[in-house]
């Protein structure tokens, strides 16, 4: 009998906790055929970014933690990279894999590829077409390195095969933070948030914000803030602060009477089952993220998303997701229209279900030949 694979999983950013906690599960379940080794890189090291999210979605302490903190994308890329290397110099390693977007996606399938080490990419093939998004580089290099491609859509694959990609790596999964955020209903529901908050189910809307491209210029902030503060005449807001943004609001002077009116509410970033407690029931979410693109679309919520393109246009086609741009007028006229039409609650797109991590652990066996 084959001795277990050995996996490396990487994850390093807030987002990215929710994608592994259900794959670490499934092979957790399988420890005759893997033995998977959670690493997590330090990318995000708030306690509310990071350590909160690590408890609440029941994963264990990191068998190896980078601590590689905050720096320029350039800097915190080389420092993942030399740490990771140390540690998958010191340990037998069959597979990495890595989810999402962010640094450490790119950091380790670099490092993985250049030691000849096979690299997983869960939640490949997403594209937005614009190479100024730090993510989309990620993307497009983390999947060439990758000799298996967990996609999440069926456009994604679309995209790997229209790079190149050869047809036999690409497997079709579906999405594995809808499988989280499933396998987390009972607490999602049983959170006190909106009681916290005072908040009325359907009856605010709720907001995330902390791209470059939105918080970075004083003006193009301010702006975002007025219409914000505009909106919460109409109903009130929930904003909780993400700590880039939150340091650029006080860096720009640009909150400090946030709370004048009552109905705009800064928060501190919230636990995982509260924000999602809020997502569930917001009237309308506005967002510059790509993962709560995908959850309104699975609670059927409309979601403006303030950017100018998505890497999730399933979201758009299938979901309740609209692009909102990043003009604060233009978003307010499309905050105006959600509000005054009737919801409508699209379908949910395929393969988002609870059965992704299986599917990802199976296509794995039979890759590597482990029964």
């Amino acid at each position: 009998m084959k001795p277990p694979l050995d996996v490396f999983v990487v994850a390093g950013a807030r987002p990215n906790f929710m994608k592994v906690a259900p794959v670490l599960n499934a092979m957790k379940r399988r420890l005759r055929l893997f033995n998977p080794v959670f690493v997590h890189t330090g990318q995000h090291y708030d306690d509310k970014m990071s350590k909160s999210f690590l408890k609440d979605l029941g994963l264990p302490d990191p068998d190896v933690y980078l601590g590689v903190g905050s720096a320029s994308h350039a800097v915190q890329t080389a420092r993942i990279m030399i740490a990771f290397e140390k540690a998958a110099a010191g340990r037998k390693c069959g597979l990495v894999a890595v989810v999402g977007d962010v640094n450490s996606t790119l950091a380790c399938a670099l490092v993985a590829a250049k030691q000849h080490i096979p690299v997983a990419h869960i939640e490949a093939g997403l594209r937005s077409r614009d190479r100024d998004m730090p993510e989309e580089i990620n993307r497009i290099v983390a999947d060439h390195l990758s000799d298996i491609l967990f996609t999440t859509c069926k456009d994604g694959g679309d995209s790997l095969l229209g790079e190149g990609v050869p047809m036999e790596k690409i497997h079709f999964v579906g999405n594995v933070m809808i499988e989280s955020l499933i396998m987390n209903e009972d607490k999602i529901n049983a959170s006190g948030a909106l009681e916290r908050l005072g908040a009325e189910k359907g009856k605010y809307a709720l907001i995330t914000l902390h791209r470059p491209s939105n918080v970075d210029d004083r003006e193009d902030l301010g702006a975002l803030f007025r219409m914000l503060r505009a909106l919460s005449e109409r109903l009130p807001v929930v904003f909780p602060v993400h700590p880039r943004t939150k340091a650029k609001l006080n860096e720009f002077k640009i909150a400090g009477d946030h709370e004048a009116n009552g109905k705009l509410l800064l928060t501190e970033p919230l636990d995982y089952f509260d924000f999602l407690k809020l997502e569930k029931n917001a009237r309308l979410v506005l967002t510059d993220s790509g993962g709560v693109q995908e959850e309104t679309t699975y609670f059927g919520v409309p979601c403006l998303t303030l950017r100018e393109n998505t890497e999730r246009p399933v979201t758009i086609e299938q979901g309740t997701n609209t692009l909102a741009g990043t003009d604060p007028e233009r978003v307010f006229q499309a905050c105006e229209k959600a509000l005054t039409s009737v919801p409508v609650k699209k379908s949910i797109p395929e393969f988002w279900d609870g059965n992704v991590s299986e599917r990802i652990v199976s296509a794995l066996v039979k890759h590597f030949d482990l029964n």
